[in-house]
């Protein structure tokens, strides 16, 4: 169709192949294959001279101003897969929203005005293109196969153990993992239900510990209250190292078992790589690799 429009705007083959960069016989076949569809003659041809029909006319009149508005469509939605603007979709667990996203999303929406960022933040595994998500951040092991994975953070993290000073004082302090068992941890659940394992590791030994205590809080989501228990000397609790840094350096807790601490790749920002990726990703992934560099 949009080949006749050509034909019958430059009223030739000839003309009309010079103005669309397409050859003059390819416009012919076009325009022949759209005459047998519709069943009528749309040009009249001659040596000297192509005319149109009243038929070719009549068609011209509303299919002209028709793909004026389709092609006016079309630029505007590759406009905006280019340009930056739009809403960004983030999944990222309960600690990357905590510790991770706090140092990355203040200068990348100062830098992209015309961003605006959704977070959700769940431990919870999910399908994040079916959920209606762009993108989210997880750690190397709960990862798909099919996903590109663009690293985020810090390159390694450690869980730390940590207490107040009232409760070292009243219980004494672990030397081993395994003292754990003996003291009042505050210990975290996940949503299947399993009990989170403390894991503790030094010069190639390897210790795990299920720890038991008078509060269990859901993975995640209420971990400042087991942060807060801690402060307040209820018992030991096992947490992001960057998590509990701030309140090392207040004094409020001190650390435990230090030398066990176990080390852990960093957290990943990863999206499907089979489509298109969105503007506004884009940009946030070109953010965080000059912040890397």
């Amino acid at each position: 169709m949009s080949d006749f429009v050509v034909v019958a705007r430059a009223k030739g083959f000839r003309d009309g192949a010079r103005a669309s960069g397409v050859s003059a016989s390819k416009l012919s076949e076009a325009v022949r294959r759209l005459e047998t569809q519709l069943g009528v003659r749309l040009l009249h041809r001659t040596t000297r001279s192509v005319t149109l029909t009243e038929s070719g006319q009549r068609l011209l009149e509303r299919l002209g101003p028709a793909l004026i508005e389709v092609e006016a469509s079309l630029d505007a939605v590759i406009s905006a897969g280019r340009s930056l603007t739009g809403t960004l979709r983030l999944n990222v667990p309960v600690n990357a929203a905590r510790l991770i996203l706090p140092k990355i999303l203040p200068g990348f929406l100062a830098a992209n005005p015309g961003i605006r960022v959704e977070v959700t933040a769940e431990n919870s595994v999910i399908d994040v293109l079916e959920a209606g998500y762009d993108a989210g951040i997880r750690y190397d092991e709960r990862l798909e196969q099919d996903m590109i994975a663009v690293p985020v953070g810090p390159r390694t993290q450690r869980f730390a153990t940590a207490a107040s000073p009232d409760y070292l004082a009243r219980h004494g302090r672990p030397r081993h993992p395994r003292d754990l068992l003996a003291h009042a941890c505050l210990s975290s659940r996940f949503a299947s239900g399993a009990l989170e394992i403390w894991e503790f590791e030094r010069r190639g030994e390897v210790v795990k510990v299920t720890p038991a205590g008078p509060l269990v809080v859901r993975a995640g989501t209420t971990i400042d209250l087991a942060v807060d228990a801690a402060i307040a000397g209820t018992g030991i609790i096992y947490l992001f190292e960057d998590w509990l840094r701030p309140h090392f350096d207040s004094g409020v807790l001190e650390p435990l078992l230090e030398q066990w601490w176990q080390d852990f790749s960093g957290p990943l920002l990863y999206y499907y790589g089979n489509r298109l990726v969105p503007a506004p990703l884009r940009a946030l992934i070109d953010f965080i690799n000059a912040q890397q560099e």
